[in-house]
């Protein structure tokens, strides 16, 4: 096992650490992730089954479920940082926020996925990752 990596939200109320590499990573650009973060596309790390914790704050954690069967996104109460998605039916498949880890990641994303809906108003860069029109696996 390598290091734990470690993060938490922009106030510093919840913090978490997964404790193996992630799985992988990748880049999502469905209208969800541009409304709930504010930007073109989300960054996103899937941890391994059992993996992540949230060792402070747990109480701030509060999860959005969008009813439809995309997963539930957790957030911070106080300070709103988008921080996690999880599986409803396991409480798994954990996707992280990649701009909340404490340094690097240990891993890139190596795909873009929901390129379908992909914001009309910044371009998704030449960056040689494979496309996806919508979901190359379990949107995260």
């Amino acid at each position: 096992m390598g290091e734990v990596i470690t993060g938490g939200c922009l106030c510093g109320g919840v913090r978490y650490e997964v404790s193996e590499p992630f799985v992988s990573a990748n880049y999502c650009h469905c209208t969800r992730c541009q409304r709930r973060t504010g930007t073109a596309a989300s960054a996103n790390g899937r941890a391994a089954d059992g993996a992540f914790r949230i060792t402070q704050g747990e109480e701030l954690v509060k999860c959005w479920d969008p009813g439809d069967g995309g997963f539930p996104k957790c957030f911070c109460s106080n300070c709103g940082s988008a921080l996690y998605s999880k599986n409803p039916e396991t409480g798994g498949d954990i996707g992280v926020r990649l701009g909340t880890v404490d340094g690097d990641p240990g891993i890139r994303p190596d795909k873009h996925q929901f390129v379908a809906y992909a914001a009309v108003w910044e371009p998704i860069p030449d960056d040689g990752l494979p496309r996806y029109p919508e979901s190359s696996r379990v949107a995260l």
